[in-house]
């Protein structure tokens, strides 16, 4: 039995109930979870240990304990050009190239912003994969993806820019505002929300972040009926070292060490943000806003303007994914409701975290949602933790 700490507000205990089970059937070793309606939390739960390895003995997951939330950082990153869009300093469909000379190489002299959020762009491999001290450094990065050729046309398709992401996003908000994306998410939206969640994790924080790993999922019980497998085409993708598939996601090669702190101290926006989970539903609550004054938010208005929120959330990208080998749907930096990467509903966007976590705004219901977690079970978009607390939420709000 796990001790789950926290609170839910009258009507949330479905949520409770989930996160309970996720410990009991599902595999979980240590988690949190949080959920806000109309600017107030309303779910707030934490339990397991803040290590995954850490056993009956295991250090206890606190109030505070941060994770790694690997590609849930996308959603936070993409907040960064849309504000700088709705502030007038960045063109959504002006050419990277104007802000980026260097990106034009090789094919990619009209790839647009918008491209580059939509995973439209076509470069989400690296004929040469970059060590993980080069992906690191802010310099080799950036250098690969401006060299890189397109393996489609841009903006004629689209495909899951699993670790190219970090360099495209990070380096066009480098040169539209001479600041790192880690530092302009630290001042212009952490620090003025009050948000425990960095891309660049401080030093000072580093006894709050805890190990993450690989877990195996328990197998379901008889009663559910079989599993569903993969099917085989996406079996294949993953299994084979020449598909896009495995090309993107070992932009970075060998893997990196998520819990070395040199990894945590870097800024890759697609995939290296710490947070706790009640910074990722605080931060989706305050992009939908607006925010009650006297909240629990710091800032009493909203993130996003309506037409910004109309943007984030309009669809971009459909169908099937040349990287992910199955249906998606993106707006501009966000995943969107669909089979793929169910949300709590039509008008959803957020973001999945490879192995387990999510956080996500539905601005219908009022709803933002966060989930971390150190236990990395296989999956890319859909984690059955995660699913359970959506349906318990869904449950909560009918």
């Amino acid at each position: 039995m796990v001790d789950v700490q926290g609170t839910v507000a009258d009507g949330f205990e479905p949520v409770r109930d989930a996160f309970v089970d996720n410990f009991a059937r599902r595999g979980e070793r240590g988690a949190a979870v949080a959920v806000y309606r109309e600017g107030h939390k309303v779910v707030d739960l934490w339990g397991g240990t803040k290590d995954v390895e850490g056993g009956a003995d295991g250090e206890p997951w606190a109030e505070d304990t941060a994770q790694v939330v690997r590609s849930v950082t996308k959603g936070i990153a993409a907040a960064v050009p849309l504000l700088l869009h709705q502030r007038g300093q960045l063109d959504l469909d002006g050419r990277v190239g104007t802000y980026w000379p260097e990106f034009k190489a090789n094919g990619k002299e009209r790839v647009l912003v918008r491209h580059l959020l939509s995973h439209r762009a076509g470069v989400p491999v690296l004929d040469t994969p970059l060590a993980p001290v080069q992906a690191i450094d802010g310099f080799h990065g950036p250098r690969a993806v401006a060299a890189q050729r397109p393996v489609w046309e841009p903006g004629t398709a689209h495909g899951y820019h699993a670790q190219t992401y970090s360099w495209l996003i990070g380096e066009l908000v480098r040169r539209v505002t001479g600041r790192t994306i880690g530092r302009w998410i630290a001042e212009e939206i952490a620090r003025p929300l009050g948000l425990d969640l960095w891309l660049g994790l401080p030093h000072e924080q580093r006894g709050r972040v805890g190990r993450i790993g690989p877990v195996e999922a328990p197998p379901a019980p008889a009663s559910q009926g079989p599993r569903l497998r993969p099917k085989r085409s996406v079996t294949e993708a993953y299994q084979n070292p020449d598909s896009l598939t495995r090309r993107a996601f070992g932009a970075i090669s060998p893997l990196p060490d998520e819990n070395d702190p040199a990894y945590l101290e870097a800024e890759l926006p697609a995939s290296g943000g710490v947070a706790t989970a009640d910074a990722l539903a605080r931060f989706y609550a305050a992009l939908i806003g607006p925010l009650p004054s006297a909240g629990p938010l710091r800032s009493g208005g909203r993130l996003f303007a309506p037409a910004t929120l109309t943007l984030a959330r309009t669809e971009e990208s459909a169908g099937p994914d040349e990287v992910l080998v199955v249906g998606t749907r993106f707006g501009l930096g966000y995943m969107l409701h669909g089979p793929a990467s169910p949300l709590l509903g039509p008008g959803s966007f957020g973001h999945p975290g490879r192995g387990g976590s999510l956080a996500f705004a539905d601005p219908d219901s009022g709803i933002a949602f966060g989930y971390v977690t150190n236990g990395m079970q296989r999956g890319v978009t859909a984690d059955p933790r995660a699913q359970a607390l959506v349906r318990a939420l869904r449950a909560a709000l009918a």
